[in-house]
């Protein structure tokens, strides 16, 4: 053993010569205190806190890595956070609007959530998830807090379909909030709704509020349809075109209230006896 550190001396022994001056050099400029010595250490320490200054601007790789990592998670959680508070938001927005159209009704309602939509036809309909268990029937009115929706068409035991005021066949007796010009209001397969059978002489102005008339069978008075966004004369008429924006954005619907009304059975026997 002895002879084996006696022969890794002499190989490194240039080595430990080296290491020995340096250690003797040390201890003299430690322990001495002439002013050479003392200058020399000045000089040193300004030079050492120079280096650790300059290096100090070049941040340690790893740990920006860590950290850029844990920024990257925190941010994502944040997102997704606000993207929740914000749905919350305006779904109580639109929730706390539902109520308030409920207070003010003389009729009954049932809210119900639109699970499925088909705006992208001639004939638009909307799935709700109520049905017969829950007091739904056919021709039962549909409505938002902005106004008239449409009408339920069928009814399962869970679910409902409801024909939408976007639909070619469904016509609704309405009129003109402000003159009481009354029409039949129907869609034209475009962006609008059409006021029909309304005369030329009549007091109708864009800006007009359009509601559901008391001469609808299916219908109760009084539901907001839309605004009047145009009157055009019919060439060869004595009728003009009344254009009506909807007031409900169908696109965006996602909350509705059924709404339990059903026309009278007796009115109906009459009318057609009548004819």
């Amino acid at each position: 053993m002895v002879k084996r550190l006696y022969d890794i001396v002499l190989l490194f022994k240039e080595y430990f010569v080296v290491a020995l001056f340096l250690l003797v050099s040390t201890a003299l400029l430690t322990f001495s205190d002439t002013p050479q010595i003392r200058t020399l250490r000045a000089y040193s320490v300004v030079a050492v806190g120079l280096l650790q200054d300059a290096f100090s601007i070049f941040p340690n790789y790893f740990d920006l890595r860590r950290e850029n990592a844990a920024l990257r998670s925190m941010n994502l959680t944040l997102a997704d956070e606000v993207s929740r508070l914000r749905e919350g938001r305006l779904e109580n927005i639109r929730l706390r609007s539902l109520l308030g159209l409920k207070e003010r009704a003389e009729h009954r309602y049932i809210a119900a959530n639109v699970v499925a939509k088909n705006l992208q036809l001639l004939r638009n309909t909307i799935t709700l998830d109520v049905g017969s268990n829950d007091s739904v029937k056919v021709n039962m009115p549909i409505v938002n807090e902005a106004g008239l929706v449409g009408k339920v068409i069928m009814v399962g035991s869970s679910y409902c379909i409801g024909q939408t005021l976007l639909h070619v066949d469904l016509r609704v007796s309405a009129k003109v909030q402000r003159s009481r010009v009354d029409g039949i209001l129907r869609w034209d397969r475009a962006r609008t709704l059409t006021l029909q059978n309304v005369a030329r002489t009549y007091d109708v102005t864009p800006g007009d509020v359009v509601i559901t008339s008391d001469y609808s069978p299916f219908f109760p008075e009084g539901i907001r349809i839309g605004v009047v966004a145009e009157t055009r004369p019919i060439p060869g008429s004595l009728f003009q075109a009344v254009d009506v924006t909807p007031a409900v954005d169908f696109p965006s619907l996602e909350e509705v209230f059924v709404m339990q009304y059903l026309l009278d059975s007796s009115r109906v026997f009459l009318e057609r006896s009548a004819r």
